[in-house]
């Protein structure tokens, strides 16, 4: 068992969900192989969205989760398996969504299916990620008039 290369790669998907939630998109794009494929499905967006190359996905996500967007992502109970240069991943991860110009909130959970490749520089990066969803709900905020977000880094205006 290659447990250097379980520890890069987990770390690997923990910095996707990071940089992806932080809008660090010259960093989330360096988690992707060149070549990578994106297979994400959401009722929320509508038609399940195929993705293909680094520039696609990382513009795709630059374009749509603007700082009117928050998003959070929790990944759990990894499963790793590692054969030579290549290795597959399955994550749990549940996610929050604040579409603060739409007055929405969308939550939910699934599992995340991927596949990794040790690239030239040595660098674990992934070359197909994509999930199905256990749930997904949407609230709009005006449903919960308590609902006050106290804090947003991506508000021009607190």
């Amino acid at each position: 068992m290659d447990l250097d290369a379980i520890e890069a790669i987990r770390q690997l998907k923990y910095r996707y969900f990071r940089t992806l939630d932080l809008k660090q998109w010259d960093e989330f794009a360096d988690t992707l192989t060149v070549d990578a494929i994106g297979r994400y499905g959401t009722h929320a967006v509508g038609e399940p969205l195929h993705l293909d190359g680094r520039a696609a996905i990382t513009a795709f996500m630059r374009e749509n989760l603007g700082p009117s967007i928050v998003t959070v992502h929790i990944a759990d109970h990894p499963e790793i398996r590692v054969d030579g240069e290549k290795a597959t991943g399955s994550w749990a991860f549940e996610d929050t969504v604040i579409a603060t110009e739409h007055g929405v909130l969308i939550r939910g959970a699934g599992y995340y299916t991927d596949t990794y490749r040790r690239d030239a520089d040595d660098q674990w990066r992934i070359t197909t990620t994509g999930y199905q969803r256990i749930y997904e709900s949407t609230q709009a905020l005006s449903d919960t008039p308590s609902f006050h977000l106290l804090s947003n880094m991506w508000a021009t205006e607190q």
